[in-house]
């Protein structure tokens, strides 16, 4: 499976890296592929790292700005010309999508997806994965909307929020017929 992950290129302190290392090395062992955007700094790099070296693969979509950042050593990078064309081709690439903490920038690709699921316009699962609370904040905001009708579908249907990364893959896979 084609696991989308968006996430901070940021150095992160260690409650946010090691269970993001303990997801990719989850992703590499089960064979899967890391969609991410290319980056080999921060926890992109971490990531990256990790789903490496438990034998998984990676494909990297970068953007013109950011070509010096990426990744060398990926089995496949795309370097797009701008950051609407980088959403699209990493979800165009995806058969999943993880949300692990982020700025501003994850964030955005964050609500794109959920946007298009909400339209209908994709059904791929999307799950946030709430490292140390993070996104404790925006879950009340998503159930805030949902109960005051501002979501047409339920917010279930739209995103699981995951406290584990066991548990963020678990989902991923069972909701695409694996294990």
């Amino acid at each position: 499976m084609n696991i989308c992950v968006f996430l901070s290129a940021a150095d992160l302190d260690e409650r946010y890296t090691r269970p993001a290392r303990q997801f990719a090395e989850l992703l590499g062992r089960g064979g899967h592929t890391l969609v991410w955007g290319g980056s080999d700094v921060g926890l992109m790099k971490v990531v990256a790292d990790g789903v490496q070296e438990a034998g998984g693969r990676l494909l990297g979509v970068s953007v013109d700005f950011l070509a010096a950042k990426a990744r060398e050593g990926a089995d496949e990078m795309v370097i797009a010309p701008d950051l609407a064309e980088r959403k699209r081709l990493l979800l165009e690439k995806a058969d999943a999508v993880v949300i692990m903490v982020g700025g501003t920038g994850t964030l955005d690709e964050a609500t794109e997806i959920l946007e298009l699921k909400k339209h209908g316009h994709t059904d791929k699962p999307v799950v946030l994965l709430n490292t140390a609370g993070f996104y404790d904040g925006l879950k009340e905001q998503f159930r805030r909307m949902e109960d005051e009708g501002f979501l047409p579908r339920p917010l279930t249907e739209l995103v699981l929020f995951a406290e584990e990364p066991v548990g963020a893959l678990a989902h991923l896979e069972e909701s695409q017929g694996i294990g």
